[in-house]
């Protein structure tokens, strides 16, 4: 079973940066792609970026391309995410996922595991 858990939420002014962290505990077979999404109270989850383990190959939304950026270390089952250059808008809950099957999907459905969830919230 695999299990997932965000860190590195909190509180950052305009233009600051922050790094979440999710960590895969209970792994027992293999995932092929792991993501991070976003989500504000009375909205749809929104993709933010997402990482092949494989190959390393990465995909961004348009709205953090060129600000953040997903990493991963397999040997400590960890996947990041460097968020830069942060505005009020990226303030959300901030949501990582894994799927054995799917390969960059931005569709949330498609994530089968999920974790918890950490806040961003960014002041103006």
């Amino acid at each position: 079973q695999v299990q997932l858990g965000e860190s590195g939420g909190g509180l950052v002014q305009a233009g600051g940066s922050l790094r979440l962290s999710c960590a895969d505990s209970g792994r027992t077979f293999s995932i092929n792609s792991m993501g991070w999404f976003r989500q504000v109270p009375g909205k749809q989850r929104e993709f933010v970026a997402t990482i092949v383990l494989s190959s390393g190959s990465t995909r961004y939304s348009e709205s953090v391309m060129g600000r953040f950026a997903i990493s991963k270390d397999n040997d400590k089952k960890t996947m990041y995410l460097q968020m830069n250059r942060l505005t009020p808008e990226d303030t959300a809950v901030y949501y990582c996922a894994a799927d054995r099957r799917t390969l960059h999907s931005i569709d949330p459905r498609a994530y089968e595991y999920w974790g918890q969830g950490t806040q961003v919230t960014v002041a103006s």
